[in-house]
């Protein structure tokens, strides 16, 4: 069988990838790219600080400790483990309270496997800040990408990106630590794609596998790097083969977009469209939480005058976020509450905010907001700019029939309204100091956003130590 090349050019994609990540330079990377690498470190960190004091962490890394014992790899607020156990505990923290960071258009949670893999391959590969920030910037380019030319079809076919698309991205950036050769990197992205995974399947009860999936990818990166540089032979066209992740794994109603799986590599900075969380839940729901806000605030609403709330967000975010509606309007976890859009208005209704606090049992269980999630209904919205954008519009009708209306088409945190980077500090502050003293978590801004300083990546990880 002959190997199918990207519809776009005499190449396989792989091998598109794997010749840019094996020919860029730290130099390369413009100094904006650079920065903002930095900030999406810290914020990652600081979720896993405010991660680690959960109990299903606990679970997890017990589970994690027993099928490895003890090593000499960090882990945030635990101890070491060894190689890929730690990185899939790190991934697993990034990731577990829904707070990270998100590349809308690849709809993929891209620093949470990336940054795992990179910094466990740092330390067994003894590289220094520099060649770790850009082996974690050509990871989020090339994951964003892969995730891009599928167009939304691995939601809509039950797959969650994050995890079988940021294999990918994870196995590159760690190849490059590993200092493989172009060929191994083919190779090693072939490897993966057999071991690249992760389901919708959580949805349906508020599992914990979800959590995972990033740092599965993270583990199963490391091992296909290893693999490809003993050597070891993959297929060379993992993506769009007869069999490969596109024609296996998006849905037969999306049309793929192969020219978005390496476009403009080099020039154009997917790194730059990576948006920073500010609420701890399903970003699809973001927007409708600041609509619910801002018409909070404007006219000083209540539940008490509120007779019907009308949610609106793209057709295809509605089975992850509003259906079905009456399991939505009553989450029986944290986890759950996460994913239901008619809690998390109701909450930014009564509570005029959305915060980790909102997560706790005593928090979705409240009559107040239960009261008002029975009067949200969420319907299909006309203008949405998703996938570009996850836009959402609020309808709140009074008691007084009033209708009051606000649309956010780009949401906040998106590279057209990104935090500021004041907003950004904050966040991992006020995560960072669940698990750690304030001044400790201070030091580890400066620390931070001095990252190309490293010369042992242990030196950074001791950091959080405390």
């Amino acid at each position: 069988m002959t190997t199918q090349l990207s519809p776009h050019s005499g190449e396989t994609i792989s091998s598109e990838l794997a010749s840019f990540c094996s020919n860029l330079n730290y130099e390369d990377i413009p100094k904006n790219v650079i920065h903002r690498a930095k900030l999406h470190i810290l914020d990652a960190f600081g979720i896993a600080v405010a991660s680690s004091v959960q109990q299903y962490s606990r679970k997890t890394f017990r589970a994690l400790e027993e099928l490895s014992d003890l090593g000499d790899y960090p882990v945030i607020g635990f101890d070491d483990l060894a190689y890929r156990e730690a990185a899939i505990m790190n991934g697993f923290l990034i990731h577990s309270l829904d707070y990270d960071d998100t590349h809308v258009a690849g709809v993929i949670h891209a620093t949470a496997s990336a940054i795992p893999s990179v910094l466990a391959a740092s330390i067994k590969y003894q590289s220094n800040g520099r060649q770790s920030l850009m082996a974690y910037i050509a990871g989020i380019e090339t994951s964003a990408r892969v995730g891009m030319a599928a167009k939304g079809g691995f939601h809509k076919n039950g797959f969650h990106p994050t995890g079988l698309v940021g294999s990918f991205g994870s196995t590159l950036a760690a190849g490059i630590i590993a200092n493989l050769s172009q060929l191994e990197l083919i190779h090693a992205q072939g490897i993966v794609y057999s071991m690249a995974s992760g389901n919708l399947e959580f949805l349906e009860e508020g599992a914990w596998t979800k959590r995972m999936h990033p740092g599965w990818a993270a583990g199963c990166a490391l091992t296909a790097i290893g693999l490809a540089k003993h050597g070891f032979e993959g297929p060379l066209s993992p993506y769009e083969g007869r069999f490969g992740l596109y024609n296996t794994c998006v849905d037969k109603s999306v049309e793929i977009d192969y020219e978005l799986a390496t476009h403009s590599l080099g020039s154009d900075w997917e790194m730059l469209r990576v948006g920073i969380k500010p609420y701890p839940a399903c970003h699809l729901t973001h927007a409708c939480i600041d609509s619910a806000l801002n018409l909070r605030k404007k006219y000083n609403l209540s539940a008490k005058n509120i007779k019907k709330i009308f949610a609106r967000v793209h057709q295809e975010s509605m089975p992850v976020i509003s259906d079905p509606i009456n399991e939505k309007r009553r989450p029986r976890s944290g986890y759950e509450a996460q994913f239901s859009l008619p809690y998390l208005i109701a909450s930014a209704i009564v509570r005029g905010k959305v915060s980790l606090e909102d997560l706790n049992e005593d928090a979705f269980t409240e009559v107040q907001v239960l009261d008002l999630c029975d009067r949200i209904f969420c319907e299909p919205m006309q203008s949405s700019l998703y996938q570009k954008y996850f836009s959402g519009e609020i309808e709140i009708i009074t008691t007084n029939d009033d209708v009051l209306v606000y649309k956010e088409e780009i949401n906040q945190g998106a590279d057209k309204r990104p935090l500021s980077e004041d907003k950004i500090i904050n966040k991992f502050i006020d995560n960072a100091k669940l698990g750690l003293p304030l001044s400790e978590a201070n030091k580890i801004v400066d620390k931070t956003m001095d990252f190309e300083k490293f010369e042992n990546i242990v030196e950074y990880f001791r950091l959080f130590k405390n």
